[in-house]
């Protein structure tokens, strides 16, 4: 679905909304992870607010499309995106973390509305997805699988053994999103892990790639589209992203994965976001 300039405008709005409000509870929590939130922010909007088809009210709708967090230390802003959506109260961002809060850590199936898959311990997600895509397409389902992998994650070999398994079975309702921003936990992936050539390793097992901005949303939507339009194999959207995106002293920095918010950065934070 080609988005509009008016279209944009809004999604633009909301990214601005999710990051200041992300820097607010993630300050007052003093936990939770930042850079990997920031970075995937466009993304989340783009599927949840444009792309994906859901149904608030009936979370369990079997027609609905599913979009699985993989990365779950980036939960902050799904749940930003799920309470905007209206899965639960907006106010309820503000429990993040608490004892007893529906909104944990890591998203929680069990406990959050909107939640498709519980993760935390990376590799999980794309693995899951296939099995999700693969029992759409024996229902008879239209509906489609959207999951979103950190570059981080890729060092997981569940990842590759999902990545085999989606060609083999042409699991073309399944597209992954890579939120590509080059940074993990202890540095950046180059020096953690190198992958080389991402892309042309996804190529070479199967995948339709699609290289693209991840911060840009018109890029996105239209990555959507060309996936939706590709039949017989998996399409990944190789979206490149900046860890710690819109806040200048976190961005591109491991030490800003998971780090609390000072006072002054905080301040900071805020008025680059204003």
């Amino acid at each position: 679905m080609q988005i509009t300039a008016q279209e944009r405008e809004k999604l633009e709005a909301l990214c601005k909304k999710f990051r200041r409000k992300l820097i607010d509870v993630l300050h007052a929590k003093q936990t939770g992870h930042p850079g990997g939130s920031l970075s995937v922010c466009e993304i989340l909007v783009s599927l949840y607010f444009h792309q994906a088809r859901l149904n608030p009210k009936d979370p369990r709708d079997p027609a609905r499309d599913r979009i699985v967090l993989s990365k779950g230390h980036a939960a902050p802003m799904l749940y930003l995106a799920l309470a905007e959506k209206g899965f639960f109260p907006y106010e309820e961002i503000d429990t993040l973390r608490d004892f007893e809060t529906r909104l944990q850590g890591h998203p929680s199936t069990k406990d959050t509305p909107g939640v498709e898959l519980s993760t935390g311990p990376l590799g999980l997600g794309l693995s899951a997805s296939v099995g999700m895509a693969l029992g759409l397409r024996l229902d008879g389902s239209g509906a489609r699988v959207f999951t979103i992998l950190g570059d981080g994650e890729l060092n997981e070999g569940t990842v590759w053994e999902g990545a085999m398994s989606a060609v083999k079975f042409k699991a073309d309702n399944l597209t992954a999103i890579l939120d590509w921003n080059g940074v993990q936990l202890d540095g950046t992936t180059a020096d953690i892990m190198p992958t080389g050539d991402i892309g042309a390793k996804f190529a070479a097992f199967g995948w339709n790639c699609i290289p693209c901005d991840g911060h840009d949303l018109s890029a996105l939507c239209a990555a959507y589209d060309e996936a939706a339009s590709v039949k017989g194999v998996p399409s990944i959207i190789l979206a490149r992203t900046v860890k710690g995106k819109g806040v200048s002293f976190m961005e591109g920095k491991n030490t800003w994965h998971g780090s609390p918010i000072g006072d002054a950065d905080y301040q900071t934070a805020i008025a680059e976001l204003a």
